[in-house]
């Protein structure tokens, strides 16, 4: 079964400081709240790469590209995920946004 669903994909590598992990997990904990709270937000997930122990990947859905490049990045909301991790990274990560082609399901 074939379902097209519109809604963009934010995606984005994070590389976080050697030693730095645990309180990472930690504050990312408390600054999801701060982005669930955006009108058009979908769902996010945070995994972590086998591979690579300081590599994470962050995946937001949102309902449309505004939602996030502006009704979230605009926001007091943003100020707290920014103050809460964007030390953490080294370098900072690219952000890129994805729209669905096709999605399988069975």
């Amino acid at each position: 079964m074939y379902i097209k669903i519109d809604m963009v994909l934010e995606m984005a590598i994070l590389q976080v400081k050697e030693g730095s992990n645990l309180q990472f997990e930690s504050d990312f904990a408390v600054a999801s709240q701060f982005i669930a709270s955006i009108p058009g937000y979908v769902n996010h997930s945070l995994r972590k790469c086998i591979e690579e122990e300081n590599k994470y990947l962050l995946l937001v859905n949102w309902e449309k590209l505004e939602d996030h490049i502006v009704g979230f990045r605009e926001s007091d909301a943003y100020l707290e995920w920014k103050r809460l991790l964007h030390h953490y990274y080294n370098p900072f990560p690219v952000v890129e946004h994805y729209e669905m082609v096709l999605e399988s399901k069975k």
